[in-house]
């Protein structure tokens, strides 16, 4: 990385971060004359990241599809650790997210803020849990968010889904909604293990072009269908995503 990058790199960090602590202190402040709810912290952080932390880190969307008016199960391949930075901006969405991201500074306290069901994917009793807690945020009226491969992948295809969340999700008659998305530089990609550096190498260039694909709810009585199906539509989507920027993943 040259110093020039590895510079804006740390001046964005440092502009999301003070950003973050910001909101999160001014709602916090607020609060004490406006009670916190669920649909006051979705808020929170669809403005955080539509008017501060997606500017300053120059990601451009491309979007195709439209969120659906009823709460659903939203699935989508996981590329980066900037995923749910961009899909929250436009799904107002609980995101079904690993236990790990609680040992992340600041980015722990605006996620159990502004909505987020932790998982330990090791743990049984905790994927068992967090799937009842899934269902239970939907019926209350939220969507929710899980990135069913349980990890980021790096190949052009997605890595095979879990079923658990298709399973629960016919099961309790839940709409699920596709969602694909992919990046246009090899560096969007969590191919280095630390966060910090990673951040560091992805956010040193000077745009993330990014295509996202929002599909059409489904729901069925079989899961496992349902799950095959998904996965199947994923793939498609992001085969043509990068059809269209002619390579895979240019640098």
């Amino acid at each position: 990385m040259n110093l020039a990058g590895y510079t804006l790199a740390f001046l964005r960090a440092i502009w999301v971060f003070s950003g973050m602590v910001l909101y999160l202190s001014g709602y916090l402040v607020s609060s004490i004359w406006m009670p916190h709810t669920k649909d006051r912290a979705l808020r929170l952080r669809r403005h955080y990241l539509k008017y501060w932390c997606i500017p300053a880190l120059n990601i451009q969307v491309e979007l195709i599809g439209s969120p659906s008016t009823q709460p659903a199960l939203y699935v989508c391949n996981h590329r980066s650790f900037a995923d749910p930075i961009v899909i929250c901006k436009y799904v107002p969405a609980f995101v079904i997210a690993k236990a790990e991201v609680r040992s992340y500074p600041i980015i722990n306290w605006g996620a159990e803020l502004t909505g987020v069901i932790w998982v330990d994917r090791q743990d049984q009793i905790s994927r068992t849990q967090a799937r009842g807690t899934m269902v239970e945020t939907i019926r209350q009226g939220y969507n929710v968010l899980v990135f069913p491969e349980g990890t980021v992948a790096v190949d052009p295809m997605p890595l095979p889904f879990k079923k658990g969340s298709f399973v629960e999700a016919a099961q309790n008659q839940i709409p699920v909604i596709p969602m694909a998305i992919e990046f246009r530089s090899k560096k969007d990609l969590w191919v280095i293990e630390k966060f910090i550096p990673q951040y560091m190498y992805q956010f040193s260039k000077w745009k993330t072009e990014v295509k996202m694909v929002i599909g059409k709810p489904v729901t069925s009585i079989e899961g496992d269908l349902m799950h095959k199906d998904i996965f199947q539509w994923v793939g498609t989507q992001m085969a043509g995503m990068q059809k269209d920027w002619s390579t895979a993943f240019p640098s």
